[in-house]
């Protein structure tokens, strides 16, 4: 079997295997959870076919030259909303995770904001628009994926280090898309990393990618398929660490009540004083004329 041959049936597996995992999102009712993750999945399922029958054509020589410009554009057209719809679906990923905690879930979301900001600058002060035409398009989907691909991994981290904390289960479908979205980041910085040292299609690092592409793929359709355990409502000590950083996160950014503070006295404290007793002296003179 030669190399472009097994190239072609890894990319009709991982249609097919998009196709799958889009009916089994749909069927267990997942896109009410994550609405821009289906999105995703359905965009993916779509365009992957296409893409791989516009790219047979182009390289059996079925199709006019024209059609080279066609994928092109419309390769990186699906690449560059595909980088931002990945962002939105770490946000629904995190707002996920957090639900319980309303403060920490509005602290992080501000602070997801900012670190995705902080993510594109890095990654686009690294690009080299030197090369204009066609190929400065590639460099800058690469840099938009390359900082998408940091907040997956940020996230997935975030995750792994707080799963007791916020109670999640490693069968957790929230747990599994960040798992199955960082193995994807990374396996998109090991082929851009390598792209300018392997540009053909049937390099060995090219049946790497799509190898690891196939079993992430598997890996999400397990996650789909097997039973979600259901995240019972649970009680936290008001001793605990992650209780307290929820109320100092809900108290972040609101006024509070108001408390009614008494203007220091501008005269001299004797001055007070000598108007105290003389107010006592008034008061039981008063009384004494009373009693009389």
């Amino acid at each position: 079997m030669s190399s472009q041959i097994a190239m072609s049936i890894m990319g009709v597996a991982e249609v097919l295997l998009w196709t799958v995992l889009g009916i089994l999102f749909w069927r267990k009712k997942l896109q009410r959870r994550f609405q821009v993750l289906s999105s995703y999945i359905v965009l993916r399922a779509v365009t992957a076919p296409v893409f791989a029958i516009l790219l047979f054509g182009i390289a059996h020589g079925w199709m006019h030259g024209n059609c080279y410009f066609l994928y092109f554009y419309s390769y990186w057209l699906v690449y560059f909303v595909s980088a931002a719809m990945l962002y939105f679906v770490c946000v629904e990923v995190f707002r996920a995770a957090l639900l319980p905690y309303k403060g920490l879930l509005r602290l992080g979301t501000v602070a997801f904001r900012w670190a995705a900001l902080v993510s594109l600058i890095v990654s686009f002060s690294t690009v080299s628009l030197s090369r204009p035409g066609l190929e400065s398009i590639k460099y800058v989907g690469f840099a938009l994926m390359r900082s998408v691909s940091i907040m997956e991994l940020c996230l997935l981290g975030f995750l792994c280090l707080s799963m007791s904390a916020l109670r999640l289960s490693a069968r957790d479908m929230t747990f599994g898309i960040s798992l199955v979205l960082g193995i994807m980041s990374s396996l998109d910085f090991i082929l851009t990393s390598l792209m300018s040292h392997y540009s053909s299609m049937t390099a060995p690092i090219q049946f790497v990618y799509e190898a690891l592409t196939l079993v992430a793929l598997g890996l999400w359709i397990g996650y789909c398929a097997i039973p979600e355990p259901v995240r019972k409502p649970f009680v936290v000590p008001v001793s605990s660490t992650v209780y307290r950083w929820n109320e100092i996160a809900s108290a972040l950014g609101h006024s509070g009540t108001r408390v009614a503070v008494q203007q220091p006295s501008t005269g001299f404290f004797l001055t007070d004083v000598e108007r105290v007793v003389e107010k006592v002296l008034a008061r039981n003179m008063k009384i004494k004329e009373n009693e009389s």
